[in-house]
């Protein structure tokens, strides 16, 4: 028999083992959290499972129709985009140059949760339409989903895993999916349930659209800088990105910045602005010497695994802990960008382009990240797919979440030991005073 028809007939009699099409219900977050669930819905799909994705009919970036996924569309008046982002960054900037004062940190954690707080009311508004129609619930329980894999920014995901009765991937959840590693998070002691998959989105560079190839070999042997401030932000206030620009324009280096702002005038002759930019394949070019940034998660692990340097400009959430940690680890140069000038950015960039620690320290990191037994995103399929093969992963949880209140911190336990130390001074004192009682008994008796 010809080896390739008995290699076919092996296949069809003895199945490849956890070859499973499984139903995923996915209930994602908006903004640069869904370029992250993205990448593991289509790895999904590529595995032979169904996706299907609950996504509010106002979403930014979540396309209602795709290759990759089934849509249910909830109908929402909420919600956010660039221009309402972008005015939230501006007024979150002018807090800030209003100086340290307490006050105007006190404003600046104000705007925040006024922000948290919409956001949230919006997605309760719309949680509360979802399960009113009994329409879509009902189709949703005859899917006969396996899994629920959801964001751990709002609880939306959780509250329709716990309606369906459905085990839960990412949050309150059988499987925590955790969006970083131990190159870049400090040590500390976990859970069985709480798996790593920093940098699962990164991957290696693909050859460039020919014009911006032509545009980077252009620049010699001085390289390109790479500007990016995410997802959320494609533009700043323009007296800042007048600063950034007359900065640039100084640098004998090649700039690509996405800004969808107004052009400033002080722009120079080496800068291309582009409305997007292919990030990824850019940090792996050989001509990058730096990556100037806001500390996104995603574009931290991605300078991490190709091992491009950064200049940070935190803005708003987790970004400033975020290039924090880059800096503690001599990667980074953090800009306030409140107090923002073109001197000051000038020399925050060649320091980082001529101090050749910075891209030793980063690439130190890159080769500790890379240097792992499976790669992230297998290890986040393994355990998705885990969940769904054994309906959930509940020996894997800690109990405490059963635990009422009082039993969690310790309450009864504190008022036992408290207890018993007031039993512990009272006794003396109770002897005592028996004591003495007694004694004084024997002498009124004897006088």
């Amino acid at each position: 028999m010809h080896r390739s028809h008995f290699t076919l007939i092996t296949l069809l009699i003895f199945p490849l083992p956890g070859v499973h099409g499984g139903n995923v219900l996915v209930f994602p977050l908006d903004g640069s959290h869904w370029v992250n669930m993205k990448v593991l819905t289509e790895e999904l799909v590529s595995r032979g499972h169904n996706v299907t994705v609950v996504r509010p009919s106002n979403t930014w970036y979540i396309k209602e129709m795709s290759p990759h996924y089934t849509s249910i569309t909830i109908q929402n008046t909420g919600g956010f985009d660039e221009e309402y982002f972008g005015s939230f960054v501006s007024r979150l900037l002018q807090i800030r140059r209003d100086g340290a004062s307490f006050w105007a940190r006190f404003s600046l954690e104000m705007e925040s949760m006024s922000q948290f707080r919409e956001m949230n009311r919006n997605l309760c508004e719309m949680m509360v339409k979802m399960f009113e129609d009994e329409q879509t619930m009902q189709a949703l329980v005859d899917a006969k989903y396996d899994v629920v894999l959801t964001d751990p920014g709002f609880g939306g995901g959780v509250l329709l895993a716990h309606r369906l009765h459905l085990p839960l991937v990412f949050n309150a959840a059988d499987i925590w999916l955790m969006r970083n590693d131990f190159v870049f998070e400090f040590p500390r002691p976990t859970m069985p349930n709480v798996v790593y998959i920093g940098g699962f989105q990164c991957k290696p560079a693909k050859p460039l659209p020919q014009d911006l190839e032509e545009f980077v070999q252009s620049s010699g042997e001085h390289g390109v800088i790479i500007m990016s401030l995410g997802t959320l932000v494609g533009q700043l206030p323009r007296d800042i990105a007048e600063e950034i620009a007359a900065a640039f324009a100084e640098l004998p280096q090649k700039i690509i910045w996405r800004h969808t702002g107004e052009r400033p005038e002080t722009l120079g002759n080496n800068t291309l602005l582009v409305q997007w930019m292919p990030q990824n394949d850019l940090l792996g070019h050989p001509k990058t010497r730096a990556f100037v940034a806001h500390g996104g998660t995603n574009g931290v692990q991605e300078a991490i695994y190709h091992g491009v340097p950064i200049v940070g400009l935190p803005l708003i959430f987790d970004q400033p802990d975020n290039l924090s940690r880059m800096k503690v680890r001599g990667a980074a140069k953090i800009v306030d960008i409140a107090n923002l000038d073109r001197s000051i950015f000038l020399q925050a960039l060649q320091e980082v382009l001529h101090e050749p620690s910075y891209r030793m320290n980063m690439q130190r990191l890159s080769r500790l990240h890379l240097d792992q037994p499976m790669k992230p995103l297998d290890l986040a399929m393994f355990w998705i797919e885990f969940v769904m093969r054994h309906k959930g992963a509940a020996h894997l949880r800690t109990e405490s979440y059963r635990m009422p209140w009082y039993a969690y911190h310790s309450v009864d336990v504190i008022m036992v030991l408290l207890a018993a130390v007031f039993v512990i001074l009272l006794t003396p004192v109770a002897i005592i005073r028996f004591l003495c009682c007694r004694a004084c008994k024997r002498k009124r008796k004897s006088d």
